[in-house]
């Protein structure tokens, strides 16, 4: 294994670290966000590393091994320790379990993800910590149409499909008074979800969360509508239960069935193997009055050298 040249990485972490601070301009805390995006495939020899800012905590993921993590984990150290960093924190993928350490600096107790005034927390001992930075431009998306409903003095409701940890619902409630149905099949990260609206003092009068298969169940939920907004985020593959090569297809057709005569939705598709183009068809060739009306922008922190494998977040509207 020969030594990995890490100065493009080590170069892009000191600059956005140094943007950051200077936007900060001593205001806060920073927003969490993505200052080394490897599985980008836009720097070669890098493809398999990523940086991510918890501040105070930094983390460092390996989804494959590579000569100099150390001294790859003591440089970032350098670099983020005058920012007021506490630690730096590796997560190695390709590891059963996915193990984490803190090589430099001190754990943090109690990591959080940071997005304005809400603060999400997280758990860096699992494979997936909690909160997905990539999706920001949809939750971005989902305030304005919560916004605009409200001031439009609709009495909303939104389904919230395959809800993880709830961060949509989270967006949505912090925006104002609206019924939300977070559906996910795992009890523990819908716990979680309700936890998290807890931890930022958001009222749950009128926020469901059902231990559901959302494809399988469909029926059980459905009734609760009509919903005027609707997110749906799958895995990509969970084992024995969805998988978007499959069961994509099968769910969009009963969507309409709990839909409102007008509704928006954002129809997330986190599959490299499935271009835009591909994506589309299979949205408009699930019922002709979807209609998609745009793809949204990347993250601007996950830089992709083909779009099509990148996330893909497109608004759909649907019309009775």
């Amino acid at each position: 294994m020969s030594e990995t040249d890490w100065e493009p990485l080590l170069e892009l972490v000191a600059e956005k670290l140094k943007q950051q601070s200077a936007d900060e301009q001593g205001q806060g805390v920073p927003d969490s966000r993505r200052l080394f995006h490897g599985r980008g495939r836009c720097w070669p020899g890098l493809e398999q590393v990523c940086v991510d800012s918890f501040h105070p905590a930094l983390l460092v993921t390996f989804f494959e091994p590579h000569e100099g993590e150390d001294g790859l984990c003591a440089k970032l150290w350098e670099i983020a320790r005058p920012y007021a960093y506490q630690g730096v924190a590796v997560q190695r993928r390709y590891l059963q379990g996915a193990p984490v350490e803190w090589p430099c600096g001190q754990p943090v107790p109690a990591p959080v993800a940071r997005r304005g005034e809400l603060k999400f927390p997280l758990t860096f001992a699992r494979q997936n910590v909690g909160f997905f930075l990539d999706i920001e431009p949809g939750r971005q998306w989902l305030e304005r149409q919560v916004r605009a409903h409200l001031e439009a003095g609709t009495d909303l409701k939104m389904l919230n499909l395959f809800a993880f940890t709830c961060a949509f619902s989270v967006v949505a409630r912090a925006c104002g008074e609206l019924k939300v149905v977070n559906v996910d099949l795992n009890g523990g990260v819908l716990k979680r979800g309700r936890e998290n609206h807890a931890f930022n003092d958001l009222p749950q009068k009128g926020i469901q969360f059902l231990k559901m298969d959302a494809l399988r169940e469909f029926d059980r939920f459905d009734r609760r509508g009509p919903f005027q907004l609707a997110v749906v985020d799958p895995p990509t593959r969970q084992k024995g239960r969805f998988d978007v090569n499959e069961h994509y297809e099968k769910l969009l057709p009963l969507l309409p069935t709990c839909l409102a005569d007008e509704a928006d939705l954002l129809l997330v598709m986190n599959s490299p193997r499935h271009s835009e183009q591909l994506f589309r068809e299979m949205i408009e060739g699930a019922d002709r009055r979807f209609e998609v009306v745009a793809r949204l922008p990347q993250n601007p922190d996950f830089p992709d050298r083909d779009p099509d494998a990148a996330l893909k977040m497109l608004h759909v509207r649907f019309r009775r």
